[in-house]
Formats: structure tokens, C-alpha cells, sequence
């Protein structure tokens, strides 16, 4: 496969990467000092990583608690500036843990620079990861 060339393409391409649980593909996509936000994270959960190695270490067991079928909404918006994008997406899937069913809405603000993510500001409902077998980042909850 080609390397995506707009920032939207790469998103797509991340998109394909965590359905298909290619986490260290996924990974990949980031710029060595790329930064990973989430401001509505809730207490215990991490609100910041910087560096590609401290999403690697957040995302290194996702795959095993959340599975992800399919993302059955996404927009891609772009904005004034050529390497950020707004995207407003679903991803739907299943708790591993409890076969329960997983059902998130995000809001994200994406920076793409030479072809890696630079700035991810992920907005996603905190509400979602009460239910049992959802943390997968190891926090104390």
C-alpha cells in the first residue's frame, strides 16, 4: 500500500490499522515526538502522553479489551490549516472481557506533519470506560 499522502488518508489508514489489531502499525504512524491529549479523560486515566514510545506503552493492550468491528460514522473535516483535520467518528465493537457491547463517539483534532501524527486530541465520553473490562491502560481504576 501506497503511503497515505493528506492527513485525512492517514487517519483512514490508522482507522484500517486498529480494525485489523496492528497496534505497532499503528503506532508507527507517529512522529517521535508526537503528543496524544485527552481533555475529557476521567480520573486515573491519563490525560497527556508524549512520545511515540508513551502511546506505544497506552495503546500495547487495547486489542485485548476492546474489539473494534467497525467505525460506521466518520467525517473528515479539513481545516484552515493543510495538515490538521477535525474528525467526528463511531467505533463499535465488543468488551472482550464481558462480550458486552462497546459503542463510542469521538471528536478528534488531528496534526499530521511529514507523514506522522504530530498532535492527537482525542474527545471521547468518558462514560464508556466505566463498564467492566474497558481500561486498557493499566490506570489504578
Amino acid at each position: 500500500m501506497p503511503a497515505p499522502t493528506s492527513p485525512a488518508d492517514l487517519f483512514r489508514h490508522s482507522l484500517r490499522l486498529l480494525l485489523d489489531k496492528d497496534i505497532p502499525a499503528w503506532v508507527a504512524l507517529w512522529a517521535e515526538n508526537g503528543v496524544m491529549e485527552f481533555p475529557f479523560a476521567p480520573d486515573g486515566w491519563p490525560r497527556r502522553l508524549e512520545g511515540k514510545e508513551a502511546v506505544a506503552a497506552y495503546m500495547r493492550h487495547y486489542p485485548g479489551h476492546i474489539d473494534l468491528h467497525d467505525f460506521p460514522e466518520l467525517r473528515i473535516l479539513q481545516t484552515t490549516d493543510p495538515q490538521t483535520v477535525v474528525v467526528e467518528m463511531r467505533g463499535a465493537g465488543r468488551l472482550v472481557q464481558s462480550d458486552a457491547p462497546f459503542d463510542m463517539t469521538y471528536i478528534a483534532v488531528v496534526t499530521v506533519r511529514d507523514g506522522h501524527f504530530t498532535s492527537y486530541r482525542d474527545y471521547w465520553n468518558p462514560l464508556a470506560v466505566q463498564e467492566p473490562g474497558a481500561d486498557f491502560t493499566g490506570s489504578s481504576r
